[in-house]
């Protein structure tokens, strides 16, 4: 599985003009399932998302995790993540999981998230969503597990 992972002060995702999910303080995180991944997959991308230190401590430095801190994280699927664009100027998707695994595996990905002691809010499954959020840092890191 990849994602990329976004330290935010609040973001936001939105279908047809509704809310579906909101956060403060926390992780926006971009998460696709590739094709052959797994559910413990899934478990260890969560728990290593979990512990990523990349919130600032007293002095400054990156040395906090979002379970250190109680932010939320705001999951949402992103299947563009599993871009080929090695050749000619159309991406190829044809690494991504095929959409009903894709699918098992986003939703495993988030209750993991939650079995870790996290709040979690998230998108719509393969929706046309708009997400806004507000990078703080910037701290953005890719993830693969």
């Amino acid at each position: 599985m990849r994602a990329l992972v976004q330290r935010v002060s609040e973001a936001a995702v939105r279908v047809d003009g509704k809310v579906l999910g909101q956060i403060g303080p926390g992780l926006m995180i971009l998460v696709c399932a590739m094709a052959g991944d797994s559910e413990a997959q899934a478990d260890k991308l969560a728990r290593r998302i979990a512990r990523m230190r990349i919130f600032q401590d007293d002095a400054g430095k990156m040395n906090r995790a979002l379970l250190d801190t109680g932010g939320a994280a705001l999951v949402i699927s992103q299947f563009t993540l599993a871009a080929d664009t090695t050749r000619g100027n159309r991406p190829g998707f044809s690494a991504a999981a095929p959409p009903d695994q894709g699918e098992r595996l986003y939703d495993r990905f988030a209750e993991a998230l939650r079995g870790e002691g996290i709040e979690v809010a998230t998108g719509r499954f393969g929706a046309d969503m708009k997400v806004s959020l507000i990078n703080d840092g910037p701290v953005t890191i890719w993830i693969e597990a």
